[in-house]
């Protein structure tokens, strides 16, 4: 759990009443890129955190000091109804406001204190994490009147609608309802979910490549497009509504849109398996599920990297592994591993090792995280 020093609090905000919102990082087990395609998803969230501490200021404007970011950018200021993006940091809390005021809500102006543990560009959701918490505590300061399900689409607009990045539901809606040593099944068509308990006899590692990924570029846009152009082709709503059964349908497509469009259609069948083997408690299932993801985010949507490829490689060669694969939107940032009880932490460490040593990647175990 991330902590806001208490003379931090009192340097940037003084002796005010403080309201802090904390929200967790997440990583999906399984179900990449199936969000946007109205599809389901599996992600569990992590132990790292990030901490938004608030004071209300008298008139609109707004203060805001984050940790996360080198020294001379971490300050920034703007004014409540006068939002405007800057492509810096701060348009997560400018989007934020600017959000809340588009869907009705009175909020004023705020000084704020950001700490996060959720590493930038990692694939575990430090933006939808930051938005999380910073809405929960805007949320309280301003006694506005929403549920964790409002306030997760609301996170999710502050990067459609504000910052103007095609994301999907997943993550803030993991931020906002995961669980600690749970799984969250969301169908993200209707928004239902479900928590689902990961076996005591199962561990999970994430290793950070060092390779950052930004969902604010051209191939994570690119692949949204092609899903789109997949779905008018088969003159459905969403490819969720092509079964794995029904795969011949995709025959007459461009050989990339048929690519694209049999990623989501098989990944939306592999969660449904792995929500199966969690509940059965198969590791065995559920890791090979993991590892036909990855081939297929590799082959068929082709968002990993040479470099993740062989981190993947590492693990799954590492005693104790039953699964590992690239999460997070791609084109760099993390990897899952799924290990027996007991293991996460030593294979974690000879993955990041095996990539400093034999791949020059600025490797960083995230899960299970330092004591």
């Amino acid at each position: 759990m991330t902590d806001i020093p208490q003379h931090d609090i009192i340097r940037y905000l003084g002796h005010r009443r403080t309201i802090i919102g904390q929200a967790p990082g997440r990583v999906n087990l399984i179900g990449e890129h199936t969000d946007y395609s109205g599809g389901f998803v599996l992600p569990t969230v992590i132990s790292q955190t990030t901490a938004v501490a608030l004071a209300a200021n008298p008139d609109a404007s707004c203060r805001v000091w984050s940790h996360a970011v080198p020294h001379e950018q971490q300050q920034a200021r703007y004014t409540v109804g006068e939002e405007a993006r800057t492509g810096g940091w701060v348009d997560y809390v400018q989007g934020s406001t600017a959000v809340l005021r588009a869907a009705g809500y009175v909020v004023g102006g705020f000084d704020a204190v950001i700490r996060s543990e959720v590493p930038l560009g990692s694939g575990l959701s430090s933006s939808a994490s930051l938005s999380v918490s910073l809405l929960r505590a805007v949320r309280e300061l301003f006694q506005l009147h929403f549920d964790d399900v409002v306030l997760a689409g609301l996170a999710r607009k502050v990067e459609t609608d504000f910052i103007g990045v095609p994301v999907g539901v997943m993550d803030p809606i993991a931020c906002a309802l995961g669980a600690a040593n749970h799984a969250l099944f969301l169908d993200t068509r209707d928004l239902s979910w479900q928590l689902v308990r990961i076996p005591s006899s199962l561990q999970l590692a994430v290793v950070n490549s060092g390779q950052r990924h930004n969902h604010d570029t051209g191939g994570y846009r690119q692949r949204r497009e092609e899903c789109d152009a997949a779905t008018r082709a088969l003159g459905v709503q969403a490819l969720r509504e092509v079964p794995e059964r029904d795969l011949s349908r995709l025959d007459g497509l461009d050989p990339t849109l048929l690519k694209r469009a049999r990623h989501i259609i098989t990944e939306n069948a592999r969660v449904l398996g792995a929500v199966e083997a969690l509940r059965k408690r198969d590791g065995a299932r559920l890791g090979a599920l993991m590892n036909a993801s990855h081939a297929s985010l590799r082959d068929d949507y082709e968002v990993s990297t040479p470099e993740i490829d062989r981190l993947v490689d590492l693990a799954r060669a590492q005693p104790g592994v039953l699964g590992a694969r690239i999460t997070g939107g791609g084109f760099g940032g993390s990897i899952v591993v799924l290990t027996l009880a007991g293991r996460a932490a030593t294979v974690a460490a000879a993955v990041a090792l095996g990539g400093r040593q034999t791949l020059g990647l600025d490797t960083q175990v995230l899960v299970p995280a330092a004591e």
